[in-house]
């Protein structure tokens, strides 16, 4: 993996009202890395993702994405810098094609102003049907094209965390957050939800940021790992060194005891 850093948060801290959600969180991800952030129900984990996308402004810590303090911005700036994410439940639009779901977020790219898209000007014509036939490459690249036409929400459920992840994609993203992407999948989508995952990283140039309860998963693709307890970050490593870790064990896999 390169040297080169995509995403630093020093000290990263939020508190609603008396309460710390998260505390202190320092991550260091380089570019091509896929990095696992793991913990119990309530750790803080898509808080993390709310604060990196800017849904939430930190109570202290920043943020630095390519060497740029990103704390605080809008999510609509954030995602035009290349930061995309999904969430733990699907959010498609339910009476829109595979196609249209990934236009609408292709739209955050367009090179046309509002009074030329009102007034259908050639610059707007010429850049959508430039979008229309990137969204189709993409939909061919992720494996959706044959369904470019249905609605995404009669998709299976398997298609359906795809289409969540391409629409992800069409905002041309170099960083990508993953919130809980195996989630409802049975064993044959979560092996292929792996592979997905790593050929896109390859396939787009990647950087994944994954929060995930199927170990499988996070031990299988994740190069390495934080794991974080209501809102503490208690260990960071190597999967192999995260799985070693007593205090993970304790919070977050279980005792021995309690597998006995």
């Amino acid at each position: 993996m390169s040297s080169e850093k995509i995403l630093i948060t020093k000290d990263l801290t939020i508190k609603f009202g008396g309460l710390t959600a998260v505390s202190g969180l320092n991550l260091d991800i380089s570019k091509g890395e896929i990095i696992g952030l793991i913990g119990p129900n309530g750790a803080g984990k898509t808080t993390c993702f709310n604060i990196i996308t800017g849904v939430y402004k930190p109570t202290s810590g920043n943020i630095l994405f390519h060497n740029q303090d990103i704390t605080g911005l809008r999510p609509d700036l954030i995602t035009k810098l290349g930061i995309a994410r999904t969430f733990q439940n699907i959010r498609l639009f339910n009476s829109m094609t595979v196609l249209e779901n990934v236009m609408i977020s292709k739209h955050v790219r367009l090179n046309a102003n509002l009074l030329e898209a009102v007034l259908h000007l050639p610059r707007y014509t010429n850049a959508h049907r430039q979008h229309l036939e990137e969204c189709m490459e993409l939909l061919e690249q992720v494996g959706l094209a044959d369904v470019a036409h249905e609605k995404g929400t009669s998709l299976p459920y398997g298609k359906q965390r795809r289409l969540e992840i391409a629409r992800a994609l069409a905002t041309q993203p170099t960083l990508l957050l993953l919130d809980e992407p195996a989630a409802g999948m049975n064993p044959q989508e979560t092996l292929e939800l792996m592979d997905f995952i790593k050929k896109i990283r390859e396939l787009y140039g990647l950087t994944i940021l994954l929060i995930e309860h199927h170990m499988e998963v996070v031990m299988g693709i994740c190069e390495r790992i934080t794991v974080l307890d209501y809102g503490i970050t208690i260990a960071q490593g190597t999967p192999a060194e995260v799985q070693a870790n007593q205090q993970v064990i304790k919070a977050y896999l279980g005792t021995v005891e309690d597998d006995a």
